[in-house]
């Protein structure tokens, strides 16, 4: 069983404090229409949604940002909005947080990607997605790479936060993850199904158990299955670590010629799990650049994935929670 001593978690706290990280990805924006149904359109067969409440949140890479700046850190979201009036709410949000809007591209003809969530009452009636997943051009992709490039410097660490919606094309995955090598800068990588395989030699890769299942073709169903897929992972991407997330299972861990570690889920109670991966890899990431090895990062991501699991909704995790909960192990 993995602990950590109470003077270590202070002073892993206290190295929380204004880590840079840098988070490039697919920026969303959740949208939501809260409100009742008391009547059927007399137009269709569907429920009339009377709104009582309409609000937005960060999602995606976005919400990776805002879950760093929650653990004192200080987040450079680098990604694409469109010029739209979701963009428009974008940005407003990032003011409103106080987080840079240096490394938003506009890009003019591809929409916000947005999320647009019907709820009446607690029942989730429809969701509206309005995104591209078309790669991004030859020019936009260069004006990433070259915004990552300007802030290697000012940064401790990078997450590639990817969705599929086109932001991170392999050319530019291989492009960033060469360059961050280059410099020593550590890279954490939240994965999904396209691109899966591109992501090579990064500090930390960070898949889930359905991710993995998917990609690999198998079902996993087993303790030695996890231990299979863990040991392949490692072989293919030459990863220093692969940190496999599974849910009520808890989290596995992998090191490069080190035995396997198996941490249980710290979730006590589990609500929504929606945001749970964002603010995993969040956590990781910014322990791993306040200086600890990735067995206490894991441990304290591992309770912090399970505190939001505890919560209704996309709820970043604040850093005195976490480790006011940590200390006390429970």
């Amino acid at each position: 069983m993995i602990q950590i001593e109470k003077n270590r978690l202070k002073e892993l706290k206290a190295n929380f404090n204004n880590k840079r990280i840098a988070v490039i990805g697919d920026m969303m924006l959740d949208s939501y229409f809260w409100g009742d149904v008391k009547r059927i359109s007399p137009e269709a067969p569907v429920p009339v949604l009377e709104v009582g409440n309409e609000f937005y949140r960060f999602g995606g890479a976005a919400n990776v940002a805002l879950n760093i700046q929650k653990l004192n850190g200080i987040p450079l979201p680098i990604g694409v909005i469109g010029y739209d009036n979701h963009g428009t709410v974008f940005s407003s949000l990032l003011n409103e947080a106080g987080i840079t809007n240096g490394g938003i591209i506009v890009e003019d003809g591809r929409p916000t990607t947005t999320k647009t969530r019907v709820i009446a009452g607690n029942q989730h009636v429809v969701r509206i997605d309005k995104e591209s997943k078309v790669y991004l051009n030859e020019e936009v992709e260069g004006k990433i790479y070259n915004l990552f490039e300007s802030k290697l410097n000012e940064i401790d660490a990078v997450i590639l936060q990817d969705y599929n919606k086109g932001v991170l094309t392999p050319n530019l995955i291989n492009k960033i993850i060469a360059l961050a090598n280059k410099h020593n800068i550590l890279i954490t990588v939240d994965p999904k199904f396209n691109n899966f395989f591109n992501y090579k030699d990064v500090t930390v890769f960070k898949p889930n158990k359905k991710e993995a299942e998917d990609v690999l073709g198998m079902k996993i169903k087993s303790d030695e299955d996890i231990s299979n897929v863990g040991k392949e992972l490692l072989s293919k991407l030459n990863a220093e670590n692969i940190l496999l997330t599974l849910g009520e299972e808890g989290i596995a861990i992998f090191q490069k010629d080190k035995d396997e570690k198996r941490m249980p889920t710290k979730a006590r109670k589990v609500a929504d799990v929606s945001g749970a991966g964002d603010t995993v890899i969040s956590t990781l990431t910014i322990s791993l650049a306040a200086g600890a090895d990735i067995l206490e990062a894991s441990y304290l991501a591992n309770y912090a994935g399970g505190l939001v699991c505890e919560e209704v909704g996309i709820v970043p995790i604040e850093m005195e929670h976490l480790f006011n909960i940590a200390e006390n192990g429970n």
